[in-house]
């Protein structure tokens, strides 16, 4: 019984006023709207069509699992080209290396020529880079030849990948039985080609021409340039490096009582120079002459005082015109010579310069005195002044009180000039030696200048050839640059129920073959990954060096170096020249080992190698029209052809696959006959002494698993379905 709204307090039973009554036997509906039959059926309606909703949704999700099967097919087909771009820059960065590898040994030669000790070790660098150059063209050819092989065989990869994730996705008992198989677009591509004529014959051509006479120049000029040094080192020892012994130094404190900055001390001969012993002489004869007396009142000693002023007058007049410049290039030098005894005194102006009182007495006889102090002058009339050398040429005789000669004023220095204890000796030997600096310079000069000028001329070939092989690239095209396209078909039958059996939906029918299309591209993911991949290839090789030493030891280290800067660039590059410039003991008197480092290190810096594009490319789904459109030939063009007509026309009977696959399966290659698990691309031997380090490219462990009949039966399989997928899939 339906219970009305009550309205109120003694509302009764019965219906509502104005009600539709119901007709007697309806049993849908009752007075209120509502009956038991009404809501059973309601109940059986709503739950058939949930079970007929779910049946629905299990059907669209078994047909839709071929789009991610498809997918994945896609995926792993474009995999296979990124793989070999993979190889491909690591083939470039072999070559690469080998070019600036063989280059950099070559100038490690050319700096190693500069200096006698390396010299011998330049032979070997210059050798080694020969034969580096040479096997990076023997290299380039073969790298190229067999990629072009590897890509032509791209496509069968590519399938065989396809084909090998469509069957790990079949189910077994569930039903599922995939078949995929995947067409690279393009499917061909141009021969990879690489010219590696960088100009290093002609470097070669000239450095075999001139080594030998940078060499003997490197030794004349290193032969003249110890020469200067030991006379440097001998005169720094005279001066000031002999000290607390005799020296300048030490004469100069204990005679005139120098010190500080008009007497400094040097303790290494690299601070020292030559200005430094003739400052100080002329501050020691200043310093004498200003504090010059007699030490007693003795006739002898105050002519003695008077003749070591007059010397002492001299030295400073003649030390002020001495000078000493000196750079990198040059040296010139003038010492003042002062005399140390009577025969070199007559070759100064102390014997011609008149500044001798010269008396006169009752019988006309004419006497030249030592000084005006003499007792004779003051006792006879001074006619004139005179030199020694008019004294001798006018024969006057000697002053029987002072006794004064030519040989009175040579013995003022020939005492301090012929022992240790004077300051005259040491300085007299400085400037021996000062001549002797600037004659082994200018000996030095000229071969310095011809080595550097060979040299230098040598390197601006080599970094010219640098430059050249920077741009001397592999330049991979690979057929699937643009893309893949798959193809793939799920053959097994599913029954309709599948475990799903209700009373609301039949058990009978079976989900039929569901086909699918996929497509994916090469992207750059803009990571390390790439670089890292190539790096990590490049380990087994740095690793193959071994403990060589001598000339195969550093050049094996400067390979390490220039396989980095395929990745890192011109810091790797220098870093690399540093490395090998380092294991030189380029030291030299002559300072050419330390011109030719920082000059090739100059140069390279020159060079501005930019890294190589070695980001991670991987896969990714895009729109396969997108990827046809790009391609050319009979596979893209048809393709297009059947989306166009697929999209316009969605549920018409289409040809699906037949044509597509016919072309696909004629532009797959099958030229991989006979290969192993690798293809080895050369054996490269850098040195005599180092060791052989083999070149591989593996392949993909697809090409075992799947031969080329199975693969032709793979497109046949396909095309049997054809006809039943046709029209079914809606393409998006």
């Amino acid at each position: 019984m339906i219970w009305s709204r009550s309205k109120g307090p003694g509302a009764r039973l019965g219906s509502r006023p104005g009600a539709r009554r119901a007709r007697p036997g309806d049993v849908f509906r009752d007075e209120q709207g509502f009956t038991t039959t009404s809501m059973v059926l309601s109940l059986l309606i709503t739950l058939a069509l949930v079970f007929t909703a779910a049946q629905v949704y299990r059907v669209n999700s078994a047909s839709a699992a071929v789009q991610d099967v498809a997918d994945a097919c896609a995926l792993a087909a474009e995999n296979q080209v990124a793989e070999f771009m993979l190889i491909a820059r690591f083939c470039d960065a072999v070559v690469l290396s080998l070019s600036l590898t063989g280059l950099a040994a070559m100038g490690l030669g050319l700096a190693a020529l500069c200096t006698p000790p390396t010299a011998p070790l330049s032979e070997g660098l210059i050798d080694a880079g020969r034969r580096i150059l040479e096997t990076r063209s023997s290299f380039s050819n073969k790298a190229t030849d067999v990629l072009n092989k590897y890509q032509k065989a791209l496509p069968f990869f590519a399938a065989a990948a396809a084909a090998g994730v469509a069957s790990a996705n079949d189910e077994g008992s569930a039903g599922s039985r995939y078949l995929g198989a995947a067409v690279l677009v393009p499917a061909q591509a141009d021969e990879m080609k690489i010219d590696v004529d960088d100009g290093s014959d002609e470097l070669i051509e000239d450095i075999d021409e001139r080594s030998d006479e940078i060499r003997e120049n490197a030794k004349r000029a290193e032969e003249a340039a110890q020469e200067a040094n030991r006379s440097k080192e001998r005169a720094f020892m005279r001066d000031c490096g002999d000290n607390p012994s005799y020296c300048m130094y030490e004469r100069a404190a204990s005679l005139a009582g120098l010190g500080g900055s008009e007497n400094p001390l040097y303790t290494s001969v690299d601070a020292w120079s030559f200005g430094v012993a003739l400052q100080r002489a002329r501050h020691y004869y200043a310093m004498r002459l200003y504090y010059e007396g007699p030490e007693d009142y003795s006739v002898e000693e105050q002519q003695r005082s008077s003749l070591r002023e007059r010397f002492y007058r001299y030295a400073v007049d003649e030390l002020s015109s001495g000078y000493v410049y000196e750079d990198e290039k040059t040296f010139d030098a003038y010492f003042p010579h002062l005399p140390s005894n009577t025969r070199e005194m007559r070759f100064t102006s102390l014997y011609t310069d008149g500044d001798y009182p010269i008396t006169e007495d009752e019988e006309g006889v004419l006497t030249m005195h030592g000084w005006t102090g003499c007792p004779v002058v003051a006792e006879l009339p001074v006619i004139g002044y005179g030199s020694i050398a008019y004294m001798e040429e006018a024969g006057l005789p000697t002053c029987p009180v002072c006794g004064f000669t030519a040989a009175s004023l040579g013995r003022v220095a020939a005492a301090s000039s012929s022992i240790e204890n004077g300051f005259e000796y040491h300085y007299e030997a400085v400037a021996d030696e000062a001549f002797l600096y600037e004659k082994a310079r200018d000996e030095a000069a000229k071969p310095t200048e011809d080595v550097k000028s060979e040299v230098g001329s040598l390197l601006e070939q080599l970094i010219e050839a640098a430059k050249a092989a920077a741009d001397k690239r592999i330049d991979p095209s690979p057929p699937g640059k643009f893309g893949a396209v798959a193809f793939v078909v799920n053959a097994g039958s599913t029954p309709a129920a599948g475990g799903f059996a209700n009373g609301f939906v039949s058990a009978g029918g079976a989900l039929g073959p569901r086909a699918a299309v996929s497509a994916s591209t090469l992207v750059d993911e803009g990571t390390s990954e790439g670089k890292s991949a190539v790096n990590s290839a490049l380990d087994g090789l740095r690793e193959n060096g071994g403990a060589v030493i001598g000339a195969a030891g550093i050049v094996l280290d400067a390979w390490s170096w220039m396989l980095v800067a395929y990745g890192e660039g011109q810091d790797a590059l220098v870093g690399g020249i540093e490395q090998g410039l380092n294991a030189l003991p380029l030291v030299g008197a002559s300072g050419l080992g330390t011109w030719a480092s920082e000059k090739l290190t100059d140069a390279i810096d020159a060079v501005g190698l930019q890294p190589a594009e070695v980001g991670a490319l991987k896969p990714a789904l895009v729109n396969s029209g997108h990827v046809a459109a790009r391609g050319e030939g009979g596979f893209a063009s048809g393709y297009l052809s059947v989306k166009k007509t697929v999209v316009a026309h969605p549920l018409a009977s289409t040809d699906l696959f037949s044509a597509l696959l016919a072309d696909a399966e004629r532009e797959a290659a099958s030229r991989i006959e006979g290969l192993g698990d690798s293809i080895e691309v050369a054996s490269i031997e850098l040195t005599d002494a180092g060791p052989s380090i083999p070149i591989t490219i593996p392949l993909p462990p697809e090409v075992k698993q799947r031969a080329i009949g199975s693969l032709s039966e793979l497109f046949g399989r396909l095309e049997s379905y054809h006809v039943e997928t046709s029209g079914v899939r809606v393409w998006e």
